[in-house]
């Protein structure tokens, strides 16, 4: 996996734990049953409810490492810094006017938001209320501007 720290507010954190913790219990004895029961149907080289089974448990085995691997390298970050520095970081909710007049309203985070390795969170990390901006998106980039900066 990757080697690089991944920076988390403690929030974040809980809900990788909390993912953690339901795939290594309930779903994964979900799933262990699953080919228990799709075992007793027989021959297993055409029986497809194991097959699906098993393909399941793999994709669920990948994210637990997945998750595993994210929380080993997790960094908090320490909120009231960041809430007092009046600029962008993990765990900012950011208000942004594009070039093109629409207004957004983002999270960074790598947890359900827009992640600060995207190319928005590469762009927006570290700007204050008012600075402008350019994103190197992948359809070409466009200019905004941080209308302001909030911590959920």
């Amino acid at each position: 996996m990757s080697e690089r720290a991944e920076h988390l507010t403690a929030s974040q954190k809980a809900a990788l734990e909390a993912e953690l913790a339901d795939l290594e219990g309930p779903k994964r004895s979900e799933v262990v049953e699953a080919i228990r029961v799709a075992r007793g149907f027989g021959d297993l080289s055409e029986n497809f409810e194991y097959h699906a089974a098993k393909d399941e448990q793999g994709l669920l085995e990948r994210r637990i490492t997945i998750l595993r691997d994210r929380l080993q390298r997790a960094v908090l970050i320490d909120e009231q810094a960041a809430a007092s520095s009046g600029v962008v970081s993990v765990g900012s909710r950011v208000a942004i006017d594009r070039d093109g007049g629409e207004s957004l309203e983002v999270e960074i985070s790598s947890v359900g938001g827009v992640s600060p390795e995207s190319p928005l969170g590469k762009a927006l990390i570290g700007k204050g209320v008012g600075e402008e901006f350019v994103v190197y998106a992948p359809q070409g980039p466009w200019n905004g501007r941080v209308i302001s900066i909030n911590r959920p």
